[in-house]
């Protein structure tokens, strides 16, 4: 007996035939859930400024490094994020969970250069290492780094910046044991596409 399966249809996006856009809202809307990097830099002038990236990811543990791509400007200069990565080299990298939801997002809107975000949305902030840029209060886990390299990708419509991790605050509440490095829950913002998550439960392989 001959039996004659039908094919299913497959719906596959040829990328060189797309506009960036496109391609951009593909990768966002399956490459999920994305962390957010709640980025604190510092201007030449000493001006903080905070911004979120959803293009983050951790890159190596050794030397411990996390990647974070950021865009620019209409007007095609680079973000301040960005400019003063490239001037002054430092940065602190909140992990906001999701009771700063609001406050995070808030701080995506483009603002004139030099503008301390914090106090433009009245954000409540606190100092983690006087070395660092300054966090948002609440915030439970940050990672304090340098500014380490550029990837140069030709034609892309950000800029990959390796960050070079130094130290890693977690709030006491989250730690179950220090010596093993035994972590709770920090109830982080999740990406996907352009909209916000709070991540779900978990997932037992026993069950």
């Amino acid at each position: 007996m001959l039996i004659i399966l039908k094919k299913r249809l497959k719906m596959v996006y040829e990328l060189n035939n797309l506009d960036k856009l496109s391609i951009y809202k593909l990768m966002s809307n399956l490459v999920v859930p994305r962390p957010i990097a709640w980025v604190s830099t510092i201007s030449k002038d000493k001006i903080v400024n905070v911004a979120p990236f959803s293009y983050f990811i951790p890159l190596s543990s050794n030397p411990p490094t996390m990647l974070i791509s950021i865009g620019h400007k209409k007007d095609g200069s680079p973000k301040d994020t960005l400019k003063n990565l490239r001037e002054t080299k430092i940065c602190s990298i909140a992990i906001a969970n999701t009771n700063l939801t609001k406050d995070m997002h808030n701080t995506s809107q483009p603002l004139e250069f030099n503008n301390n975000e914090f106090k433009a949305f009245n954000i409540d902030t606190k100092e983690i290492d006087p070395n660092y840029p300054p966090i948002a209060k609440g915030v439970k886990v940050a990672f304090l780094g340098k500014y380490y390299k550029e990837v140069d990708l030709e034609g892309s419509l950000t800029i990959p910046v390796v960050i070079k991790v130094d130290k890693v605050y977690v709030d006491d509440e989250l730690i179950e044991d220090k010596d093993k490095i035994r972590l709770k829950f920090s109830d982080p913002i999740a990406r996907v596409g352009a909209k916000y998550y709070a991540l779900g439960k978990e997932l037992n392989i026993d069950e």
